[in-house]
């Protein structure tokens, strides 16, 4: 890639990842942010295709060793009773929060949020940011950072710096996850699994504008 590529590139980058947040962030009536999920996912496709070997098909490898499998599900399990923990001391007004007042709407958020939601974002701050700028972070720990900046700071659009913690944790987790495993539903799995733990336990109110408790 040339230096003037490079550079195209790199502002554009800055431009969708940081940008849009923002241009949501200082307009709270422009547009709701889970809103911009599926045009975002069309204008990604579209670029995928012209400009890479991208197939559909690879959104749905798998190829987990099942020591991996292990593993994780160990984190999930710690990122649970830390979590769990975290609400009852310091927030016990809120613990359990959404399944007590709607348990509807959790169950629905259970079904719904991995495949529409997490899959989405996986897709988005996985593989097209490997996909796409891949030859700018071509390192392991540069993908990594650079992956869960971007993924928490789309998060400031919810005017919350707790979010941004959590997802900026979640973020580089999970982009450490793909860049070993390559598989962007086995992270989605993963994001929408710690997604459930986090509206269940009661901490989503920090990623749901007027959440209906």
């Amino acid at each position: 890639m040339t230096r003037h590529k490079i550079i195209l590139r790199i502002i554009e980058f800055v431009l969708l990842f940081f940008g849009i947040p923002l241009l949501i962030y200082f307009d709270r009536d422009f547009v709701h942010p889970s809103v911009i999920i599926l045009p975002v996912l069309v204008f990604i496709f579209l670029i995928l295709k012209k400009t890479t070997d991208f197939t559909f098909r690879e959104l749905f490898r798998w190829g987990v060793p099942g020591a991996t499998l292990r593993r994780n599900g160990m984190i999930v399990v710690v990122c649970l009773v830390l979590m769990f923990a975290y609400t009852a001391l310091f927030e016990p007004d809120q613990l359990l929060n959404l399944i007590r007042s709607n348990p509807l709407v959790f169950l629905a958020m259970c079904i719904f949020y991995p495949v529409f939601s997490a899959f989405g974002q996986e897709i988005i701050y996985r593989t097209f940011l490997f996909r796409r700028y891949g030859a700018l972070f071509p390192k392991q720990w540069w993908f990594v950072v650079a992956s869960g900046i971007a993924f928490s700071f789309v998060h400031i659009v919810y005017y919350d710096p707790v979010s941004m913690i959590l997802t900026l944790i979640g973020g580089i987790y999970l982009a450490r996850v793909y860049w070993q495993t390559r598989s962007v539903l086995f992270t989605a799995v993963l994001h929408g699994v710690l997604g459930i733990i986090v509206f269940g336990v009661g901490l989503g109110q920090y990623f749901w504008l007027d959440m209906p408790l």
